[in-house]
């Protein structure tokens, strides 16, 4: 028993100090030794659009954090922007995190449209870490804007984050975008105090440039604070813009078409030991000799490098950033891509709002003010008042009077071998680049990683590296327990993963991968309906052995009915468990 107020007052302050050191302190010890961590992500990318991923876009920036750190030659997204945001933010599958898919409230515990109370981000576990957390880009888990002020609840800095500069929204003009935004007010390129860039505006430079800012402005006034910042590019989802010096890098180089630079990306995949040599080439979708406007189609090829390549040379001045402050030893670099190329035309787009298929040489609209808001995804009119020409095969992409997509074709040289695209959970939709560059941890440099693993592995790597407590209960909710396993085992000593299967669901697409087996649906005929299905036929599922067949080939589902029926099963006990599907009444 303390016998007096001065032991008490003793006791009680040494308590204290032993669990401010148990918990780690700002300006502890631990929380010096503490990594910064750097997640990166592009924006409707294929497999191998980068080129230490079998690409003829250079990319050496990223070539060179490869070559400094590990590839991950099996890593898997989500198959579509909401729903990858959603898991990699948070460690669980979308549907548990309300994001099971677009921003529309569809009134079903997996459909809210946005990431919910249920789950915590990555900037909300590190915070009580003591970290400092930072955004630049793409939020996009937040329901759609008809109520703005209401909706902030879910917006970057009210989800964890010190700062934030990007887009609240998805896709939109990179020369003038809608849902600008700094902090938790709306700004347009034009009216921000804070940025105003040499050259002319550009959102992937500005992503890129804000990123930069920040660790600049950590290192002045936080540096003995470990940071955690999240870099979510725009590139290189459509509208096809980029600057036209960058777009002259790439000049000519896809006038031959798609079978050459696919053939080019395969051989160089074998090569780099990315693929197997024994997997065969998936079908080409398209024959260039048989199509008309080839230089159009080349120029939108050209302008995606460019995309890539302007985004590839704004990771190089982070790293150089964080060089120049002598943090890149101490610093988890992760990259990674959302889903898989985009067969998307923007056929969608309504004529009426975009009425011209060229562009005039003279203004036709009022021109905008600095401080008037963009309020279209797809813009009717640039701010000096040329209309913007959506899909027309009459002018050029690149400039801000354009807005075109790549479509199909090319979507198919980007997921080079893979089937299918962004939207489908083959391979093509949801196989992702991962690089991870960590010089302090990973010795291993250069090397490929070939365990399986998912987005849902981040969450669960960054708690482990940073002895961060992920929470049951958070501002007074029941938080979702993580669904990943760490990475950081498999980092250092290249480890197998323990782990019962990887599960995929979007549109009505659905897929496990357990082990070398996958099971994939085939074509269902009400896309988006299926999640209200219960039970699913038997004939609608393919089988496929991932270590003699990633490029999905020879289906095997009539060789292996037993499995398909056991795999189809635990693929729908786990629907029903994370509300992909709504459990039987």
């Amino acid at each position: 028993m303390i016998q007096n107020t001065a032991s008490l007052n003793l006791f009680l302050l040494g308590m204290g100090a032993a669990l401010l050191t148990q918990c780690g302190t700002p300006d502890s010890d631990d929380t010096k030794e503490k990594p910064n961590i750097i997640l990166i992500m592009s924006d409707d990318m294929g497999y191998s659009d980068i080129g230490c991923y079998g690409s003829e876009i250079e990319t050496p920036e990223l070539d060179r954090l490869a070559s400094n750190g590990l590839r991950f030659s099996q890593f898997y997204n989500t198959a579509r922007c909401c729903p990858t945001r959603a898991s990699l933010l948070t460690g669980l599958y979308p549907a548990q995190t309300g994001m099971g898919f677009m921003t529309g409230n569809e009134s079903e515990p997996g459909y809210k449209g946005e990431i919910g109370k249920q789950c915590v981000t990555i900037a909300e576990v590190l915070k009580p870490a003591g970290y400092n957390t930072y955004m630049s880009g793409k939020w996009h888990v937040a329901r759609n804007l008809k109520d703005i002020d209401s909706l902030k609840y879910n917006w970057p800095l009210q989800r964890g984050f010190d700062k934030f500069y990007g887009t609240i929204i998805g896709a939109g003009s990179l020369w003038d975008p809608w849902t600008l935004t700094r902090g938790n007010t709306f700004i347009t390129p034009y009216n921000d105090s804070e940025y105003q860039p040499d050259e002319k505006w550009y959102y992937t430079d500005a992503i890129s440039d804000n990123a930069v800012r920040f660790i600049d402005k950590h290192e002045q006034k936080s540096e003995d604070k470990p940071f955690f910042m999240y870099v979510a590019y725009t590139a290189a989802h459509w509208p096809l813009h980029a600057p036209e010096e960058e777009i002259d890098l790439h000049e000519g180089k896809y006038n031959e078409g798609y079978e050459p630079i696919r053939q080019e990306r395969f051989e160089k995949l074998r090569a780099e030991g990315l693929i197997d040599e024994n997997w065969q080439l998936s079908e080409q979708v398209a024959d260039w000799d048989t199509l008309e406007n080839k230089a159009w189609r080349a120029r939108n090829m050209e302008v995606y490098a460019a995309m890539i390549s302007r985004m590839d040379k704004g990771i190089g001045r982070i790293v150089d950033e964080l060089k120049e402050e002598d943090m890149l030893e101490n610093t988890l670099i992760l990259f990674l891509q959302d889903n898989g190329g985009c067969a998307e035309t923007l056929g969608w787009l309504s004529d009426d709002a975009h009425p011209y298929d060229t562009i005039p040489e003279e203004p036709v609209y009022e021109p905008m003010a600095d401080d008037e808001l963009q309020t279209m995804m797809a813009p009717k009119q640039t701010r000096d008042g040329y209309p913007v020409a959506v899909m027309s095969k009459k002018v050029m992409a690149g400039p801000s009077e354009t807005y075109h997509a790549y479509g199909p074709n090319w979507a198919n040289v980007s997921n080079t071998p893979f089937r299918k695209y962004k939207h489908w959970v083959h391979e093509g939709g949801i196989a992702t680049p991962l690089i991870a560059h960590w010089p302090a941890k990973i010795k291993d440099q250069g090397q490929i990683r070939r365990q399986p693993s998912h987005l849902i592995d981040i969450m669960a790597t960054i708690v482990d590296i940073t002895d961060a407590n992920y929470p049951v209960k958070y501002n007074g909710q029941q938080i979702q327990p993580m669904e990943g396993k760490s990475l950081m085992r498999v980092f250092t000593e290249n480890e197998a993963i323990d782990r019962e299967a990887i599960y995929f669901e979007h549109e009505g697409n659905r897929a496990i991968r357990k082990g070398k087996w996958k099971l994939v649906s085939k074509a269902w005929p009400n896309p988006g309906k299926f999640r209200r299905v219960d039970t699913i036929p038997m004939d609608q599922w393919a089988l496929y052995n991932m270590e003699e067949d990633r490029t999905e080939t020879n289906d095997l589902a009539d060789q292996y009915p037993e499995r398909v029926k056991k795999m189809a099963v635990q693929w729908q006990e786990w629907a029903r468990r994370t509300n992909t599907i709504p459990k039987p009444k």
